[in-house]
């Protein structure tokens, strides 16, 4: 369980309510930018997410639904009126999963091929934005200098100006977004895909970049589960001459990422720094090895 913020139960309590649910039961799961609780006695999973976010929160309910008519395993959407909004939160409402464990590089990309080949549903995806958020969580990261936020911010800008200018390369389809281990469920039934923030229409080298930086960025995935990888779908993201673009976005969205959420965990200060310090040349060469947060 993380608990990294202050947890909402008035929130939760409001849009129990409202749906049906009796909130009494409530277990926190991860309260961090977005908050996950369980109701055991109703095995069913609330998630609030941050103000401002109500669209996201009806396309991911859309897209698990579409996701179930496609036959592409997935959490389930509850089936009641949702999202709901309690203190100008999105909330939304999901089954239980059995017990489970994250996913498996080959997991990932068995679902993504299940996954890309579907047509675009008629609702509104948006297109992908690889950048969300980032500049929010630069200017979040208190513990880092500020030169050191001042060069991610100009990063930030590079890899923008590039992205505008990205090399043609597959066609196009649904991606997740936000495709790694950690957003597939293993169950005794097979994976399962969660974790519908950042689905949209893009590249889906995007949705393939994140196993490919955990062999050449952080080392987290071997040379040969990736090889495996590569078979499976039938593409090597690393060969494209995009791929320094995509894993550069990659590696800045996670480094962010840790910076941000440095600022109230001091537990994790060296991690982000250490992070600052290898995509600014201060470390040796990759893989950098790094260790995960959250």
């Amino acid at each position: 369980m993380t608990i990294s913020a202050v947890p909402s139960r008035s929130a939760l309590q409001e849009a129990c309510a409202v749906a049906g649910f009796d909130a009494v039961d409530a277990e926190p799961v991860r309260i961090a930018e977005n908050e996950i609780w369980r109701l055991p006695n109703q095995h069913l999973i609330v998630r609030i997410a941050r103000p401002g976010q109500w669209e996201a929160a009806v396309r991911e309910v859309r897209v698990a639904r579409w996701l179930a008519d496609n036959d592409v395993p997935a959490v389930d959407a509850l089936p009641v009126d949702q999202p709901v909004k309690a203190a100008d939160r999105p909330v939304t409402f999901w089954k239980e999963l059995p017990p489970h464990e994250n996913g498996t590089v080959l997991d990932v990309v068995n679902l993504l091929k299940r996954l890309h080949p579907l047509p675009i549903p008629e609702f509104p995806l948006g297109r992908l934005d690889p950048f969300v958020r980032i500049a929010e969580r630069i200017d979040a990261a208190a513990t880092l200098s500020e030169d050191d936020r001042d060069w991610l911010r100009r990063r930030h800008v590079e890899l923008s100006e590039q992205w505008a200018k990205r090399p043609a390369g597959l066609p196009e389809c649904v991606v997740h977004g936000d495709a790694w281990v950690g957003n597939v469920a293993r169950t005794d039934a097979g994976p399962l895909l969660m974790d519908f923030e950042r689905v949209s229409v893009g590249p889906p080298e995007w949705d393939l970049v994140s196993t490919a930086v955990k062999m050449t960025t952080t080392g987290a995935v071997s040379a040969a589960e990736y090889t495996e990888f590569c078979s499976l779908y039938g593409a090597d993201v690393t060969q494209w001459k995009g791929y320094e673009l995509l894993a550069g976005t990659r590696e800045l969205r996670m480094a962010s990422y840790a910076a941000q959420h440095a600022a109230t965990r001091p537990e994790w200060r060296a991690e982000a720094q250490y992070r600052i310090d290898c995509l600014r040349g201060r470390t040796a060469p990759r893989p950098w090895h790094w260790t995960g947060i959250m």
